[in-house]
C-alpha cells in the first residue's frame, strides 16, 4: 500500500514524532510505502510531495515543527479543489492518507472521507480543544512553556511591584490558560468560555498588592470582558473563516492601571508556545498516536481519528472529534477561582 502523510494548520511540538512512528512501523511491520505531502492540504491539492522513508524520519523525534511543512489551505474553498485532490492522489498511486492536524485539518479529512477518500486522522493542537480525546499532543509542551514564563515573571513582578498580564493562546478554549495559570500560581485566570468583569479583576489585583505580593494575570487571547468583544489583530479571515486575535492582554493591562493606580505590563507569549522540542509526554503520546494510526490504515479502518482515553489509545469516528470544540467546563474553572486574588 502507498500511503500519503500530511500535517496541516498551526505547527506543533510532536508532529515529527507522529510522522516518524507512522513511517517506521508502516515500513518495518507492514511493508508499506510512504509519500509526504508538503504544506498541509496544499500538498495533495497541488501535487507537492517529498520522499518519506526510514532515512527521512531518522533523528526527527525531538524536533519541533514539521518536516513536511504546514499551511491553512482549505480545498473546499477552492473551485474544483476536491477533484484536484482525488486526481493527484490517483496520479501518485496513493491508496490512503494520514492527516495530522486540528479542527480545521481534520474537518477537511472528515468531508473527504465522506466523498470516498481513504483517510485516518491524528489529533494535533496546542489548544487541546478537539473532542473525543482526553489530550492532544502539543498541549503539554505549550503549557510547560507558558508555566516556565509565568515562573520567571513572578520575580520581576515582585521586584518592580507591578502587575504582569500574560497573554497565552486559546481562541475559543482556555485549556492552556487554565493549566498554565494553575501550574504557575497565577492570581487571576481569564478564559474564552466565561466573560470576565474588569472591576472584579481589579479587585483581585488590589487584594494581591495588599498582602505585599505582585499579581500575575493569565488571559487567553479569546477572552472577552462582560461589556466587550474579542480583541482582534485585524479583520482579515483565513480560509477557514478565522480572524487573527491579539491585544486582549494590552487592553487589560491598561484597564488594570486605570482602575488600581498600579503599573501593569503585558507579556504576549504567542508562537513561543508552538515552537521548540516537545516534552517527554508529548513525544510518547505522538508516537503512540502514530503507531495506532498506521494500524488503522493497514486494517482499512478509515474515517477514524486516534484518541487518548485514560491511558489507552482508541479509534473514534472523525466526526466525533471535529463536530464541536471541547471547551473548559464551568466546574473546572471554579476549581481555580479559589486562588484568585490570593
Amino acid at each position: 500500500m502507498r500511503i500519503g502523510v500530511l500535517t496541516g494548520g498551526g505547527d506543533c511540538p510532536g508532529l515529527n514524532a507522529v510522522i516518524r512512528a507512522v513511517v517506521r512501523k508502516g515500513v518495518t511491520a507492514y511493508g508499506h510505502e510512504f509519500v509526504g505531502f508538503r504544506d498541509g492540504w496544499k500538498g495533495p491539492l497541488e501535487g507537492l510531495t517529498k520522499p518519506l522513508g526510514i532515512a527521512e524520519v531518522r533523528g526527527i523525534l525531538p524536533r519541533g515543527g514539521t518536516i513536511l511543512g504546514s499551511s491553512r489551505t482549505n480545498p473546499f474553498k477552492i473551485e474544483g479543489g476536491v477533484e484536484r485532490i482525488k486526481a493527484n492522489l490517483a496520479e501518485q498511486g496513493v491508496d490512503a492518507l494520514v492527516a495530522i492536524g486540528g479542527e480545521d485539518t481534520l474537518g477537511v479529512a472528515t468531508k473527504l472521507h465522506d466523498l470516498g477518500v481513504n483517510v485516518v486522522g491524528v489529533p494535533k493542537t496546542i489548544d487541546n480543544d478537539l473532542n473525543g480525546t482526553d489530550y492532544t499532543f502539543g498541549f503539554d509542551t505549550a503549557v510547560n512553556i507558558a508555566m516556565e514564563a509565568i515562573d520567571r515573571l513572578h520575580t520581576t513582578a515582585e521586584s518592580h511591584h507591578r502587575t504582569l498580564v500574560v497573554e497565552v493562546m486559546g481562541r475559543h478554549a482556555g485549556w492552556i490558560a487554565l493549566h498554565a495559570g494553575l501550574a504557575g500560581g497565577a492570581n487571576v485566570i481569564l478564559l474564552p468560555e466565561r466573560k470576565f468583569d474588569v472591576e472584579q479583576v481589579a479587585t483581585y489585583v488590589t487584594k494581591r498588592f495588599q498582602v505585599e505580593y505582585a499579581p500575575i494575570v493569565v488571559v487567553a487571547e479569546g477572552a472577552q470582558p462582560l461589556d466587550g468583544q474579542m480583541v482582534l489583530h485585524n479583520q482579515e479571515l483565513d480560509s477557514f473563516g478565522h480572524v487573527r486575535l491579539g491585544g486582549i492582554g494590552q487592553w487589560l493591562a491598561e484597564q488594570i492601571e486605570e482602575k488600581t493606580g498600579k503599573e501593569a505590563r503585558t507579556v504576549v507569549l504567542g508562537h513561543i508556545q508552538r515552537g521548540g522540542t516537545p516534552t517527554a509526554f508529548d513525544r510518547v503520546l505522538s508516537t503512540r498516536f502514530g503507531l495506532q494510526a498506521i494500524d488503522a490504515v493497514n486494517e482499512g479502518d478509515f474515517g477514524k481519528m486516534v484518541a487518548l482515553r485514560g491511558t489507552d489509545i482508541v479509534r473514534i469516528p472523525l466526526i466525533e472529534g471535529t463536530g464541536e470544540l471541547k471547551t473548559v467546563p464551568l466546574e473546572r474553572y471554579q476549581e481555580a477561582e479559589v486562588f484568585f486574588g490570593n
